[in-house]
């Protein structure tokens, strides 16, 4: 007798799994042919133009993502700001106890027409690789009958980060279908500057506090792993700026009278910025680092991402590596300091026989939560000042050029901090939990992601904990030409996005 029951409830037991994979299987389903449906629509919002540096072009996206959350229930509010508005859209649930804000970022990098292959950036063109592994384009047609996932749609803002928004989009409506009722309110905050480094963002959050007011932040966002299997991110670096101008001559000099003569502000630059950082790529100025400690807990947490160095490597296409950590996971753990950009004089068919009046570097600090970004400015700084450089905010008077051998112009700002949340956080159990609803796995979780994100105003007043959901392809040429998103990912996004709006909170 007590073998049978045994039996019986082994019995059980398996045809409640079976039970769940039938139904994780049907919403599989689901999501797909609301993926596949949202595509067209997907199209439409990639045809807008969104560089934030021409708002009427921002209006327009404003107006399509009200319209577009409107017709999913969605009460939306501008909320002003010097230039052009966030918008928050907000629905609650009958009975909901918490509330979610989400986070969708909806401007993009500007572009070089001329470094794209198509016709436009906004003209969305579905792409298939050859066998020469060249992209070329296919009719978008194809989109109707069977999809292939490797197949990827070229435009600006694919996947960063108009790609979430449409796969969130396309799971509310799977969600409405399924009768699928989330028991957390939502709240969705766009921001539409996000590649201006969210400027108005800070005052914007502390002024609507009250209507932005939450427990807990979701970031749809960013790319996956290397590996593209599913990710959560708890954290990002924060990010600050830095214009350095050598000054050289009043004006450009001819450089056979006064090469030898006058120094070269290019030159000088070069060497200012080299003294900057050792052989190793390790930053040399004294005391940028302190603060950052790895112990043995927190290099085991780094451990647990599947990294392969050598892949990692060869899709940069680098054979080596600055030595700062020991790996690529610990790099992203310390500030860095980049140089984002240089210029001086002319170049190629403009080029000219001068000295230079001027050269420029643009930097970049990305910063940890371990660090003071005031501080890391202040140590750029004084550093320069100790190479004998009289340090600047404007253009040098007559008397400066004519008594300081090295001037130096120096602006910075901070844009955002970094943040972080612990694994164990009550948004980040609740999505590990979507995720195995939704793939069956557990999710690569990475501790900090090396790019910023502008959440830190959210977490600071708000007081509420963030965490990133990463959906799109790693190879997207994110801020580069020919952007593009891969449909197996976005197909997998709407899944995820239909597991989160059903997982219980």
């Amino acid at each position: 007798m007590k073998h049978t029951i045994t039996l019986l409830l082994l019995l059980l037991v398996n045809l409640s799994i079976l039970s769940g994979q039938q139904k994780t299987t049907q919403l599989d389903k689901v999501a797909d042919r609301f993926a596949a449906a949202s595509l067209q629509n997907f199209k439409e919002l990639l045809s807008i133009p969104n560089d934030a540096h021409y708002p009427k072009d921002i209006e327009k996206n404003v107006k399509w993502c009200e319209a577009q959350f409107g017709e999913r229930g969605f009460r939306t509010e501008r909320l002003s700001t010097p230039t052009v508005p966030l918008l928050l859209a907000e629905r609650r649930s009958k009975g909901a106890e918490k509330t979610v804000l989400i986070y969708l970022q909806i401007d993009g990098q500007p572009v070089d027409k001329t470094r794209w292959f198509q016709k436009s950036p906004w003209t969305p063109t579905l792409k298939a690789q050859d066998e020469d592994g060249e992209w070329k384009a296919i009719p978008w047609e194809k989109l109707e009958g069977e999809i292939d996932p490797d197949w990827r749609i070229f435009a600006r803002s694919a996947s960063d980060a108009k790609g979430p928004v449409a796969m969130f989009l396309a799971a509310l409506d799977a969600a409405k279908e399924q009768k699928i009722q989330p028991n957390y309110n939502i709240k969705i905050i766009m921001d539409f500057e996000e590649e201006l480094g969210s400027p108005h963002l800070p005052p914007a959050v502390e002024q609507y506090r009250e209507k932005l007011s939450s427990d807990m932040l979701i970031i749809f966002d960013g790319p996956r792993h290397i590996s593209n299997e599913p990710t959560l991110t708890f954290g990002a670096r924060g990010i600050a700026t830095v214009t350095l101008t050598v000054h050289g001559p009043r004006v450009p000099q001819h450089s056979g009278h006064y090469g030898n003569y006058a120094p070269n502000p290019a030159v000088r630059l070069a060497q200012l910025i080299a003294s900057m950082k050792d052989d190793d790529g390790r930053v040399t100025i004294p005391g940028f680092y302190d603060g950052i400690e790895l112990d043995e807990a927190t290099k085991a947490i780094l451990a647990q991402v599947p990294d392969d160095e050598k892949e990692i490597q060869a899709a940069v296409g680098i054979a080596e590596t600055d030595k700062v950590g020991s790996n690529y996971q610990e790099a992203i753990q310390y500030p860095s300091l980049n140089v984002r950009g240089m210029a001086s004089a002319w170049i190629g068919g403009k080029v000219r026989t001068i000295v230079p009046a001027t050269a420029t570097a643009e930097i970049d600090i990305r910063l940890v939560p371990e660090v003071d970004p005031d501080r890391l400015i202040r140590l750029v700084a004084d550093h320069i000042k100790s190479k004998g450089y009289l340090l600047i905010d404007r253009e040098p008077t007559e008397e400066e050029r004519l008594t300081h051998g090295r001037i130096a112009f120096m602006r910075s700002k901070i844009s955002y901090q970094a943040f972080r949340t612990p694994f164990d956080a009550e948004v980040g159990l609740w999505l590990d939990r979507a995720m195995h609803s939704a793939f069956g796995k557990t999710p690569i979780k990475i501790r900090n992601s090396g790019g910023s994100i502008p959440i830190s105003p959210f977490v600071t007043t708000l007081g509420i904990p963030a965490v990133t959901v990463p959906t799109v392809n790693r190879d997207n040429n994110q801020h580069s030409p020919n952007e593009n998103v891969r449909l197996g990912n976005y197909f997998e996004g709407v899944r995820l996005f239909l597991a989160i709006l059903g997982e219980r909170l």
